[in-house]
């Protein structure tokens, strides 16, 4: 059992991903640009800017980044401040662990500008013993070194932390990176269900009845 646990935020404590998506697909929407299959995925590991970045310089949208980020919040904020549910068993699935002596973490591409007050509204924040977005720690999900500066803030081994996540290409970077990982199901990764399941070391399809990993 490890005793040190990271997770992501949208789509794998939070059924958020349908909201994170269409936030970004309404600028290309906005743009005139169609997205090719696959870009959510593509870009979940990206974070806001690192998504704004990616939409100048490789779909060249002809927005500046202040006014993407500007559209982003438009739409997404309210929904994170108001309506975004958590996923089925994982308040239980927390407070279960924790009341185990488990240290729960959070690193996520989301700002804290939307992470905070979810949670907050949630009833999960004190849960918590670190919140991070990408930007705290310099870099993005997609690169190996993001996961273990997290461990090293946290003074362990990246051997010794669960990462769990629905995203297979940051299950696939933590694993990279020493990660235990544990794979969850969203429905936004449905297409490459079969990929997430064979990379993680654990696959979970819901927190419900889960054990300690």
């Amino acid at each position: 059992m490890h005793r040190t646990y990271l997770f992501d935020f949208d789509g794998t404590l939070v059924d958020s991903m349908p909201c994170w998506g269409e936030k970004m697909l309404n600028i290309l929407r906005h743009e005139g640009i169609t997205p090719k299959p696959g870009l959510v995925s593509h870009i979940a590991t990206l974070g806001d800017k690192g998504t704004a970045k990616y939409f100048r310089e490789e779909l060249h949208v002809t927005l500046s980044e202040e006014e993407m980020f500007s559209m982003m919040d438009e739409y997404a904020l309210p929904r994170y401040r108001d309506e975004i549910p958590l996923k089925e068993g994982v308040e239980d699935y927390l407070r279960r662990m924790k009341a185990m002596g488990v240290r729960l973490n959070i690193l996520t591409a989301s700002p804290h500008k939307m992470l905070d007050p979810c949670l907050k509204r949630l009833g999960v924040w004190e849960l918590f013993d670190k919140v991070w977005s990408c930007d705290d720690l310099g870099t993005v999900k997609s690169d190996p070194e993001i996961y273990r500066i997290a461990a090293r803030e946290l003074g362990v081994r990246t051997a010794e932390v669960a990462f769990f996540d629905d995203n297979l290409g940051a299950v696939r970077t933590a694993a990279s990176a020493g990660m235990f990982t544990v794979g969850v199901y969203d429905a936004s990764g449905e297409p490459l269900l079969s990929l997430l399941q064979s990379a993680a070391d654990v696959y979970i399809s819901t927190f419900a009845g889960l054990s300690a990993v």
